[in-house]
């Protein structure tokens, strides 16, 4: 067992300011010389980028389905190694989805920070506080957090009724120099604020001035016995499509096709005029959406990518990717645009979410599991060779398309659910 600092940054909903929280705190750790490991719960490709520029390291999933509790056991031991902290931020609400936060917090014993916007209450401030805690029995629970407080005449008001047994651990102010913009997917991704330094090294100055400052408790965490990975993709060369139209990369993914023996050559298809020379291409998800013109306007490279195709190369498209390989795509506007036209199929942008769902899909390589998230809409009569089942029991069920060697969905895939199977779908 490994014993290290760690806590669990939660809320009672979306929106509440968890992400802002996490990275003052990891930023202002590091900034006292201390390693900081930062993990996500859950399928989210945006929030990492934020949390991976304030520690300083990369930002790993855990995720009790989509991988499993073995998988992020092994990667919380990795973490109790090296850190001098560890941090997990939780998604949506404490309780909300299955597996939720709550779940994984207890699985692993980690002491839970509730974050809590209290800009439009007062003393009903202690009622949440109490509920979050206190719900269920079992959950190790650490204190809760005021965000964006107005005064400190507010954060007296929000403590009156707090027992005295529930630890309160400060009260952030409310200011536009710490609040990260946000866009129909979620948060802004770092690579897209300029400042995002800046606000995130005033949010450690902040958490120093009106947070708790000491370590939380240590937690020991257990080793898990993990499979090595075999050299399935031996000497194949990936090209990984990655800019700012293509940015919906989990580390793991990458990790496991290293650990399977492939060579990553990373190009942009907003950018580069052509593929860098690979054996197999990977299209991952992102705002196609937003870069339309330029990515139908650069067509070399998209010849390259046709000619990939036709050769019978094999091509993983997810979402973002898929799109990018329909016909072509409308963005909310009305405004097309024709892109690669591997897939005789097309989609529009909708004003509304039109799927967010756990996603596990039985492909002819093997069963893989992930997630969808989208706001489009696809037109399509191809037939499927493989559709998502919910494992909560939602009617959100994505069609998987294989044309050729390319292998298309709205499902973000999670390769360490089934690395065997992310092997064959690679492998020339």
């Amino acid at each position: 067992m490994r014993f290290c600092p760690a806590l669990f940054i939660s809320a009672p909903a979306s929106g509440q300011g968890k992400t802002t929280v996490t990275a003052a705190i990891a930023a202002y750790h590091r900034g006292q010389g201390r390693r900081v490991r930062v993990f996500k719960t859950g399928p989210d490709f945006i929030d990492p980028t934020i949390l991976a520029t304030a520690s300083g390291q990369a930002v790993y999933q855990l995720d009790l389905w989509m991988g499993s509790v073995d998988e992020c056991c092994a990667r919380l031991y990795d973490a109790a190694g090296e850190a001098d902290l560890i941090l997990i931020e939780g998604v949506m609400g404490l309780f909300d989805g299955k597996p939720s936060s709550a779940d994984l917090a207890r699985q692993f014993g980690v002491p839970i920070l509730a974050v809590i916007d209290a800009s439009a209450m007062a003393q009903t401030f202690a009622a949440l506080a109490v509920g979050l805690a206190r719900l269920d029995s079992e959950l190790p629970f650490f204190g809760v957090l005021a965000n964006r407080v107005a005064s400190t005449r507010h954060a007296e008001m929000l403590t009156e009724h707090l027992p005295d047994d529930l630890n309160f651990c400060g009260a952030l102010p409310r200011t536009a120099e710490i609040t990260l913009p946000e866009r129909h997917l979620g948060l802004l991704q770092a690579a897209e604020l300029p400042d995002i330094t800046a606000r995130i090294t005033h949010a450690a100055t902040l958490w120093a001035q009106y947070g708790v400052t000491e370590l939380p408790p240590a937690v020991g965490f257990l080793p898990a016995p993990l499979v090595a990975l075999q050299g399935g993709l031996a000497g194949v060369r990936i090209a990984v499509a990655r800019d700012a139209a293509f940015s919906f990369l989990y580390q793991a993914n990458l990790d496991v096709l290293r650990e399977l023996g492939a060579e990553l050559r990373f190009f942009s298809p907003l950018e580069d005029a052509n593929l860098p020379d690979c054996d197999s291409v990977y299209l991952p998800g992102g705002y196609p959406e937003l870069h339309l013109k330029k990515l139908s306007s650069n067509a070399t490279m998209l010849t390259a990518l046709r000619n990939h195709h036709s050769a019978e190369k094999p091509i993983l498209a997810e979402c973002g990717g898929m799109l990018y390989a329909l016909q072509s795509l409308a963005d909310k506007q009305g405004a097309s645009a024709n892109l690669l036209g591997l897939l005789n199929s097309t989609a529009t942008m909708q004003p509304r979410l039109t799927a967010l769902a756990l996603q596990s899909a039985v492909l002819p390589q093997g069963t893989l599991r992930g997630h969808t998230f989208h706001y489009s809409k696809l037109e399509s009569d191809l037939l499927p060779v493989a559709r998502g089942a919910c494992p909560n029991g939602y009617a959100t069920s994505e069609a998987v398309y294989q044309q050729g060697r390319l292998t298309a969905s709205y499902i973000h895939f999670y390769f360490p659910s089934n690395p065997l199977a992310v092997a064959q779908l690679f492998l020339p």
